[in-house]
């Protein structure tokens, strides 16, 4: 019996020693739980918005409440007012590890504030800068752009196709000449007029600018490239078709033809998971499109024909197996010819030198 005793105790007093050396080992080399991962996230709008910038902060949302990653928002932060650094310095005092900039000006405006920081990774949308710290991030919406010109291009019966841009960078020039090419890939004979208003978010300008491709040009579609659906007001009002951007206003008729939408979540779930695999020195940047379902047309009009469906089922399994749409022949509006058959313009120009219009763009001026 008093063995049976001693050998109780004696277990007892084992397991207290490890119990002890583990504590003491936790204490002395420091270890504790993982902390959750922090990121700081900047917006030119904010978080209650339609359109860019709602569909930015749902999407960074929805990909940090599936990996458990702690968000903190900046919103309102308007490009070159000088709002951008203070976020960025109000951000490294959370002690976040990412800062995500959301909107295209940001990187110029802050190249040295980053440099500042080379604890923390940046992402921006903007292919135009790299650095140690700053990689980039987009999708590939001019391929959704593409396909919403075949629905203009097949819709239109004048041939006249009004775009109005905001401004002349490698970003909004993409989209153009994508969406010209879908147009003149089912028409030939149309043509494309843009109208800049040099500003992503210009109601009144937008909406003149839309009015006047109307009256001078007889457009019958309307596409846009800003961060809210003024043009397709002015189409709604003039009872002709539009195409959106972004998300489906509310109570559009049918004339509405399609959006080209963003699916967010996607990219930045990617992003987050490669940074915490610790990819983020590896990957400088981030650009899917149709093949991982980061892009499409959404709320498709029933005034698209099923043939016109047909085309557009076709072209998207031509592009997810590899086809580029800025591949074969393909001349600019001065007539030089920008890519031979058997070739594709490569990622590093549309990236960051499309500075230049594919044959069937004109330009409105005032």
């Amino acid at each position: 019996m008093k063995s049976k005793k001693f050998f109780v105790i004696s277990l007892s007093v084992v397991m207290l020693i490890i119990v002890l050396t583990m504590i003491g080992m936790f204490v002395f080399t420091g270890e504790k739980k993982e902390e959750k991962l922090k990121i700081g996230f900047v917006m030119s709008g904010n978080t209650a918005e339609s359109g860019w910038n709602g569909l930015h902060y749902q999407g960074i949302k929805d990909a940090c409440r599936e990996l458990d990653v702690e968000l903190i928002v900046k919103e309102d932060i308007k490009e070159y007012s000088g709002q951008c650094e203070g976020a960025i310095r109000d951000l490294a005092k959370e002690d976040v590890e990412i800062i995500i900039l959301s909107s295209y000006g940001y990187a110029e405006e802050v190249l040295d504030v980053v440099k500042e920081y080379p604890d923390i990774t940046f992402y921006s949308e903007c292919f135009d800068y790299y650095g140690d710290n700053l990689n980039c991030y987009f999708a590939r919406i001019y391929q959704a752009r593409y396909l919403s010109g075949i629905i203009a291009g097949m819709q239109t019966e004048s041939d006249y196709i009004g775009y109005v841009a905001a401004m002349p960078n490698s970003e909004v020039n993409r989209g153009i000449n994508a969406f010209t090419l879908g147009v003149k890939s089912v028409n030939p004979n149309a043509t494309v007029v843009v109208a800049w208003s040099n500003s992503w978010d210009d109601v009144e300008e937008e909406k003149r600018l839309a009015q006047a491709l109307i009256d001078e040009y007889n457009v019958d579609v309307l596409a846009y490239h800003q961060n809210q659906p003024n043009v397709v007001e002015v189409a709604e009002a003039n009872n002709i078709y539009s195409i959106g951007y972004h998300e489906a206003p509310k109570g559009v008729s049918e004339k509405y033809l399609t959006t080209v939408e963003f699916y967010w979540d996607v990219t930045y779930k990617e992003l987050l998971l490669d940074y915490k695999k610790g990819k983020s020195d590896v990957v400088n940047s981030y650009w899917f499109g149709l093949e991982k379902e980061t892009i499409g047309l959404t709320d498709i009009s029933p005034v698209v024909s099923q043939e016109t469906i047909a085309v557009l089922d076709n072209k998207k399994e031509e592009i997810i197996n590899g086809k580029g749409i800025f591949s074969g022949v393909i001349y600019d509006t001065e007539g030089t010819l920008r890519c031979d058959e058997g070739e594709s313009i490569s990622d590093d120009i549309l990236m960051r030198n499309m500075d230049w219009y594919v044959e069937g763009v004109e330009f409105y001026e005032d």
